[in-house]
């Protein structure tokens, strides 16, 4: 077991082609349209990207004009060579490239990186140039343009975005497009991103009936519609019986609540851009909940413990809203309003490790019972640099946490990967990083110490020793959230549930209108079995029927007709090919009681 995380992303020759392809193709660009202004073009996960300001709309056909002179470019074999200047330099080299003279203000006297994030060293200002191209960049690259394969990539898409991902600047033209090292790869890539399409959660979303965006609700605020509501309630049924039996406690709390309690908690300093904005009522302030933990402080702090109480746990599925970036959204993956799975464990020292791993064991029976094969816990550090900015100011209480959480992960026998700057702002932390069927990483589940907001609420609990202790508190969310977690759901399952998660378990499908009085009595049959059940008693024909059911993506379909009626059968068709012919009802509601209830998943 490596504690150590693999070669970083930034650090490898895929990186360096894909930044590489970024400046030939806006070499291209400003070659195809002078006027341009440009701005950055970073490498990406899968690819990269570049914003320009263009003097006129591009369109999707001139992509392929503008691929034809990256190949052009890159046969040239051009040396990438980096050049640092001082920031008169850098002006005189783009005095007519407005982005790029802010980006240089931002280096010489905020110390700001390119989307305006703050740095902690004031940094060299550096130029790359190859062939008659040259940008504001501090690499890396690739030695030449030669060692980016002219057949191994692609301009993918066209986009809008905003300067510095600030909804209050210009929106830019924003081109897309993936490097790879091989042929092959492109190869694979472009099917995986066709499977992709096929699984998207926004595509299935709207076929299944799961979620809507409504405008005049707002954007990131998703309604679930009943089939969305019926896998809500069943995830939530799980959680709440995986609590129950680890001695959880449910509580609930407001949706909003006085700045006070988000100032106390140390969230306003720090959490503040992420908060709605406050709404005031009688001179007073209030937010909406951006979290639940300072309410669960609360509740914990609205009475004496003891250590014989300890450990206590708070489990709520409370609704948040946070206020993601317009440009962030994305589906049900970054929403502004979210039901968390949510949790707060108050512990002795003593207990920390028991409990800590009590919720990583919790993970690992989630990831089997979805079957979810591919994740990494990264344990997630602080930064030196980040203390009284991003991290409360203790580094004695970061190190002695982080350790904790490394002993404990380690004599579990739970492999591990770290990554600095990554924690809350109260504690490390353990993510739960998984990948959908189509290659996409998520942070499903967290796990997270907070030795910080126990002491600012003043918590306390008797010891055995007759002195008062300030407890640890332990953040979980194990099922993320509703929206998160159920759209990782549908691309990993491309939206076929297992039974017990289907929105809708069995339909039954009458052949004639003579068997309707028939399909709807085996409905009621199976209502009362506790089966979710429909009956498409419509005047398609049986095909159309069967159709329907199979692009709603029900498990079993119970075909009737006249033999079926008059043996009291049925005849099952099951989502996954399968078939049984004339089998009685009473066999098929025993054979799908037994998958839903022991959340099988097989049909």
């Amino acid at each position: 077991m490596s504690n150590q995380p693999e070669e970083r992303y930034e650090d490898s020759q895929l990186y360096r082609i894909r930044h590489s392809a970024a400046h030939v193709m806006a070499q291209a660009v400003l070659e195809f349209y002078p006027d341009t202004k440009y701005t950055i073009g970073p490498p990406i996960e899968n690819g990269f990207y570049y914003d320009f300001e263009l003097p006129q709309p591009i369109l999707l056909e001139d992509l392929e004009k503008i691929e034809k002179r990256m190949r052009q470019i890159i046969a040239g074999g051009h040396p990438f060579e980096k050049k640092v200047v001082s920031a008169a330099e850098a002006r005189q080299v783009f005095e007519k490239q407005p982005y790029k003279l802010e980006l240089i203000e931002g280096l010489e006297h905020g110390g700001q990186d390119e989307y305006g994030n703050p740095l902690d060293d004031k940094p060299e200002i550096s130029l790359y140039q190859s062939d008659t191209f040259i940008d504001l960049c501090r690499g890396p690259h690739v030695e030449s343009t030669r060692q980016i394969n002219p057949a191994a990539f692609k301009l993918m898409s066209i986009a809008g975005a905003y300067w510095r991902g600030d909804e209050h600047n210009k929106m830019l033209t924003r081109i897309y497009g993936t490097a790879w090292r091989t042929p092959d790869e492109l190869k694979d890539y472009l099917k995986m991103l066709e499977e992709a399409k096929a699984r998207d959660h926004r595509k299935l979303g709207k076929e299944l009936e799961i979620f809507i965006y409504e405008e005049e609700i707002g954007p990131g605020l998703p309604l679930w519609l009943p089939r969305g509501g019926v896998v809500i309630e069943e995830l939530e049924k799980l959680a709440k019986e995986m609590e129950e039996k680890a001695g959880y406690l449910r509580v609930r709390t407001p949706h909003l609540a006085k700045e006070d309690l988000f100032l106390h908690s140390g969230h306003l300093p720090y959490y503040a851009e992420s908060m709605y904005p406050p709404m005031e009522l009688e001179g007073t302030k209030y937010y909406v909940k951006p979290m639940n933990c300072p309410m669960h402080h609360k509740i914990f702090g609205s009475k004496p413990r003891s250590y014989r109480d300890l450990p206590i746990r708070l489990a709520e599925y409370g609704t948040c809203y946070r206020y993601e970036k317009s440009g962030e959204l994305f589906g049900l993956m970054r929403v502004r309003s979210m039901q968390m799975n949510d949790a707060h464990i108050y512990v002795t020292e003593d207990q920390f490790e028991q409990e800590f791993m009590g919720v990583i064991d919790l993970y690992k029976k989630y990831l089997e019972l979805f079957n979810i094969t591919k994740f990494v816990m990264r344990l997630s550090l602080h930064s030196k640099e980040g203390l009284g900015k991003k991290f409360v100011d203790n580094e004695r209480l970061w190190l002695k946490t982080e350790d904790m959480v490394r002993r404990a992960m380690t004599n579990g026998g739970v492999p591990f990967v770290e990554a600095a700057n990554e924690a809350a702002f109260y504690g490390p932390k353990i993510d739960g990083q998984v990948w959908s069927a189509i290659g996409r990483e998520f942070t499903l589940a967290t796990n997270q110490v907070d030795f910080a907001q126990p002491a600012r609420f003043g918590l306390t609990y008797m010891s055995k020793e007759g002195v008062e202790e300030t407890p640890l508190c332990i953040h979980r969310a194990p099922l993320s959230t509703h929206e998160r977690f159920v759209g990782f759901l549908l691309e990993h399952y491309a939206g076929s549930f297992p039974a017990w998660l289907s929105p809708e378990h069995a339909r039954v499908v009458p052949i004639t209108d003579n068997q309707n009085e028939y399909a709807e009595g085996i409905v009621r049959q199976l209502l009362d079995q506790g089966i979710r059940a429909s009956a498409d008693v419509s005047a398609q024909r049986m095909n159309a029927k069967i159709r329907d059911a199979q692009l709603m993506k029900v498990p079993y379909m119970l075909v009737v007709g006249e033999n079926e009626s008059q043996a009291r059968q049925v005849s099952l068709r099951v989502r996954d090919g399968s078939r049984s012919d004339n089998i009685p009802v009473a066999e098929f509601i025993a054979r799908a009681k037994e998958r839903i209830s022991t959340r099988s998943s097989h049909l």
